[in-house]
This record gives structure tokens, sequence and C-alpha cells, in this order.
């Protein structure tokens, strides 16, 4: 039987993959006190962009705007204001990851009000397109960290019989996901039940870690409270990149994303646990994406947290409300160590892909090895969660050998890092194989979920 006609199935304890690796936990200082509402800037700068494109901006420089209202139009995701007060540019700015993006500036200005526009809805009187439709126009994208349009991945190309919502957040220091679901563990549940309802879905799962007691406790709750007994918990060893979305697939189901596949063509689809918050707060509320919860933490903070930010605050500003730094960052780190990206200076704005700031402080990053040759150890075979040969990857990409690059399954390689980090060679196998990926693929056409 076609696995998209099979009654879908989960493993809701599924057993320590054989691959992957044990990080330390350094969530734990992130996760002492509740998430903090950080009241609006004076000025926000929002990209346009994100994982597939930009939005068409519909105001001008001079324009009064409300909170929530549209800023810029798209077929996968628009933006909105995330502040009341006045345009003041719209150009391109350097954001993390980009040094040149389409942005709204706004500075803030008299009262906080919300657009009219911003009116909530009841999902359950809409068709399922609509459901995507109303998503789309609130602005939603994955909140994994790669901002792919939440709508476009919701239209799924083949039927989809069951969701999985990703709160694995295996990666060290990122604690975001998991104190939504200890204080939101309700609106995760919501927002689950109406992308069900978008995709026609039999059943969902929401995935956490094993070790994440408070959120497995608080979602159990709101699952019972919910009385949707179509929806489920797993609980998943703390492994990383357990929370891989083609890793958590495997995990939950058994079966594996064919190469070159999506997860709709064996008849899943996942989405992240703050994704899912965003669409209910879009229904429930009448709020588009305009905020978001983030991570502020490393050694150099001296009182990390989580963070509820308006969308284009300034890093700065999220390092002022975790007390600053004691101490000069050795690294800016927007995401996690081992898939984030190094940020250049603080005045840039939070993008809605921004889950985690990590300020490194002396200790937290390993100093930099000078790179020996390749001993064949094996290490990073075993490691790998894709099962590739990162050793005779290196080897092809060296030698420009596209068509070994594509027989050894380049395109599989999801750059988590596992590989770099056991190498005993100190060889930087996942910028190499990245950069390779860059010139010869198209990005995942499934990916918002970094583990």
């Amino acid at each position: 039987m076609d696995a998209r006609q099979a009654a879908p199935a989960f493993n809701l304890r599924p057993p320590r993959p054989g691959w992957g690796i044990s990080l330390p936990g350094l969530k734990q200082p992130s996760t002492r006190g509740p998430i903090q509402v950080l009241p609006p800037p004076d000025e926000v700068v929002i990209a346009l962009s994100h994982a597939r494109g930009c939005a068409t901006p519909v105001v001008h420089p001079g324009d009064q705007v409300l909170t929530g209202q549209l800023l810029a139009q798209d077929e996968m995701a628009s933006a909105h204001a995330s502040v009341t007060g006045i345009v003041t540019a719209i150009e391109p700015r350097a954001v993390p990851g980009s040094p040149a993006t389409p942005c709204v500036v706004i500075r803030r200005q008299g009262t906080e009000r919300l657009h009219p526009a911003c009116t909530p809805l009841d999902p359950m009187a809409l068709p399922p397109v609509g459901i995507i439709r109303h998503i789309r126009d609130g602005g939603i994208v994955g909140l994994g960290g790669a901002s792919f349009p939440t709508a476009r991945k919701l239209a799924a190309r083949t039927p989809v019989r069951a969701l999985i919502i990703n709160g694995v957040e295996c990666e060290p220091w990122i604690s975001c996901d998991e104190m939504l679901l200890r204080e939101r563990a309700a609106t995760v549940v919501r927002g689950t039940a109406i992308m069900m309802r978008a995709l026609a879905a039999e059943r969902a799962v929401i995935a956490i870690k094993v070790n994440m007691t408070e959120a497995r406790i608080a979602l159990h709750d709101a699952l019972e409270s919910s009385g949707a007994g179509d929806i489920s918990l797993a609980l998943v060893t703390a492994r990383y990149p357990s929370g891989g979305e083609r890793q958590l697939i495997q995990l939950l189901t058994g079966a594996e994303v064919p190469a070159g596949g999506l997860p709709c063509d064996i008849g899943y689809l996942c989405q992240n646990a703050g994704t899912a918050a965003a669409v209910a707060d879009l229904f429930d509320r009448g709020q588009p994406l305009v905020s978001r919860v983030v991570t502020v933490t490393g050694a150099a903070i001296r009182q990390p947290g989580n963070f509820e930010v308006r969308i284009g605050t300034p890093l700065s500003a999220l390092l002022a409300a975790a007390g600053g730094c004691h101490e000069t960052p050795q690294r800016l780190i927007m995401g996690g160590p081992m898939m984030g990206i190094t940020v250049d200076a603080d005045a840039l704005p939070a993008t809605r892909g921004t889950n985690c700031l990590v300020a490194a402080g002396a200790g937290d990053l390993a100093p930099q090895q000078v790179e020996m040759p390749c001993i064949r150890c094996g290490f990073c075979v075993e490691v790998c969660p894709a099962r590739l040969m990162p050793h005779e990857l290196l080897g092809a990409v060296r030698s420009e050998d596209g068509i070994a690059l594509d027989a050894l399954g380049l395109a599989a390689c999801i750059e988590c890092g596992s590989c770099d980090l056991v190498c005993p060679s100190s060889i930087a196998l996942t910028p190499r194989f990245a950069a390779a990926r860059a010139i010869r693929i198209m990005p995942d056409e499934a990916g918002d979920e970094a583990p």
C-alpha cells in the first residue's frame, strides 16, 4: 500500500538513533525565568524577504502606519508593521545573513494602536484554501530559523495524511521553543489543529525532547483540555540533530524521505512549534507575524533569557534586555553554534528567522585549529544523520568532480556540522559542502526546520 494511503502511524517513543552526537546542555541559563515581553523600540527595520523571495511594498516613505498594518504583499508571505509610527525609508539594509535586503524602516510615533484589519477569524468557517490564504496574508513563515513561507508549505503538492510539529530544538543554547511550549502549550495545540484542517490531515504529533519535562507536562495538560484525540505527543532522544526535519520524520515513522523528494511525498509535513503558535495567534487574536520569541544567551551575557520582541528590533536592544555583556563577546551568533551565522554588528535588526542570539564568551567556542590531512578514521561517517560519507565528499569537492558529488549524495547533506565536530584532523567539512551545494543545487523546497 502507498504510504500516503496507509493510516499514519508514529513511534511516540523512538529509540536512540545510531547517527548524530551528544552535545552539552546549555539551555538552563535561559530557561530559569519566564518569557519577557520587550516594549516596542524607537525604530524597527523590517526585512521584506523570506526563504523563497521578497514581498512588494504597498506603503511609501512618509506614510503613517499602525501595528499589524500590511507593509508589503507577496504570493507566499506578506510583511506587516510591528510598531505604530511613520515610514521613514524603504531601501536595502543589512540584516543578519545578508548585506543588503529590501526593508521598511518605521520610526515609532504616537500611541500604540492595532490596525482595524487585525481581527480574529474562525478557521472552521473557512475551507482549507481559505486558511492557507489567510496564513499567507498574515506573513507567517517557519520560525525554526530558515523562514520558509508557511502557506507555501501547507499547499503541499501531494496529499498529507499527518502533520508533525517540531519542538525538538536540539541545538545547544536555543530554548525559545521549549519556553513557548512550557508557557503557551495550548496555543501550540490550537495552531496544530488549524493547520491540520488546512491540510485535511488525519493525525498530528507534537515532538519534543525527552528531557523537556516542564514542556511535556504543559503539552499533556493542553492536549487533555483540548480533547484533540487526533494529536499525540512524542518524546525524542536528546541527540543532535534529531530535530532535523528528515531525521525527525525517520525517527517517528521509520520512513525516509526519498532523495530529491519532499516529506509530503511520503504523506508527512513538518512545521515548527513557534509557527503553530503564530498560526493560532493570527486566527484567534487577529495578530499577523509582528513579534516572535528569541533566546538571548551565551557566557558573555549577564542575564540569559527568552524575550518576545517586535520584528525589526535592533539586536542591541535584545542584548540590553538580557543585562548586557559583562565581557566583550568573542562572537555574536544568530541561531545555535552548529548551524547559526556570525553577526557582524548588534545594530542589525531581528528578523522573522531570528530564534536565538548567542554572545559567546571565553570558553564557549573551541579555538581555531590547523587543518591536518584526513586519516580516514570514519568518525564523520558514523555521526552523519544523512548516512553520507563526508570524507569521500571532501575529495570530490576538492577535485571539483560534479558527477561524484551527485553520486555521493551531496544534495542530502543538511549542513548540521556533526562531521566537523568529530573530525580529529580539524577539517572544516561543512563549509565546503555548503559552498558546493550553493553552486550545484537549490535550497531544499521543504526546509524551514533547523535542528
